[in-house]
């Protein structure tokens, strides 16, 4: 009888340190777990993050694309050998002359060459020009705060100037 309660006294301790190993086992495990669900989380994460540059690297080089097209306007005077080329994007403004006689100049003269948006440039399209009555007069149009200018183009820098609107 001795020897069962010490038999049974000993098979309860054997499984008392079986069971708190295991369970040191299982702690180890859910830990190993554990980790490698947040290693997963975080190459998922990393995924995530390197397709949101990717997306934006794209989308950066869209509104590049879009701002670079359809940049410059050209618009026609009642002088036909003198033509206003506008930069839609910073209000520079150019004025064209050509010509068929090879004896008459031709070139380009700045009209307004200071970049109107103060570092605000919303892209191709900000800026229009709206010619008047007076053949030689036109009204400059920032289209994203309204802001106005009034423009004259001319032969000489004398009669090439512009200045804002209040």
């Amino acid at each position: 009888m001795k020897r069962i309660i010490f038999f049974i006294g000993l098979l309860s301790i054997n499984v008392a340190f079986v069971f708190s190993q295991k369970q040191k086992t299982t702690k180890t495990e859910q830990k190993v777990f554990i980790d490698v669900q947040k290693t997963s989380i975080d190459s998922t994460l990393q995924d995530i993050l390197v397709d949101i540059d990717t997306v934006k690297a794209w989308l950066e080089q869209i509104e590049l694309d879009l701002s670079l097209k359809n940049r410059y306007k050209i618009y026609q005077t009642e002088n036909i050998y003198n033509l206003i080329k506008l930069d839609t994007k910073t209000g520079r403004i150019y004025q064209l002359q050509w010509s068929l006689d090879s004896k008459t100049a031709e070139g380009t003269w700045t009209i307004n060459g200071q970049d109107l948006t103060y570092g605000n440039g919303y892209g191709s399209g900000s800026f229009e020009l709206y010619p008047t009555k007076n053949m030689y007069q036109f009204i400059l149009l920032d289209k994203t705060d309204g802001r106005t200018w009034h423009v004259q183009w001319g032969i000489g820098d004398n009669n090439r100037w512009i200045k804002r609107i209040y």
